[in-house]
């Protein structure tokens, strides 16, 4: 039985941001990665458009997000739906670091604004 404990979780730090990366195909997942997502006070990632589905539940704090060009203020306990092809920003204009957990199908990569393509490996 694949059992991830936090000790065994691996962490990542792009953008500003760090991603604790627990199911993926590495740690005996076959069809869904899920992380947790640590966004320091006043971080504000850059926009990118995704090729999978992701499902973004907020548990500490507030974010501000942009889908789509649709900016709207998400709290703890708030659930975003980003589906495939839609374009993400996020930012945490507070003074508290913001916890999210998210969700996603093994094999996403996300398309910033410049081309960039890039393959998390928290995800893959």
């Amino acid at each position: 039985m694949p059992v991830v404990r936090p000790s065994d979780a691996v962490t990542h730090e792009i953008h500003g941001a760090r991603f604790v990366s627990y199911a993926t195909p590495l740690t005996g997942s076959k069809e869904l990665c899920a992380w947790r997502g640590e966004i320091p006070a006043g971080t504000k990632a850059p926009a990118h458009t995704v090729d999978r589905e992701e499902i973004f539940h907020l548990l500490i704090g507030e974010l501000l997000v942009t889908l789509d060009d649709r900016t709207e203020r998400i709290a703890a306990g708030d659930t975003l739906i980003v589906n495939a092809g839609s374009t993400l920003a996020v930012e945490n204009p507070t003074g508290h670091t913001a916890i999210t957990w998210v969700t996603t199908s093994v094999g996403l990569s996300a398309t910033m604004a410049d081309g960039t393509r890039i393959t998390p490996p928290w995800a893959n």
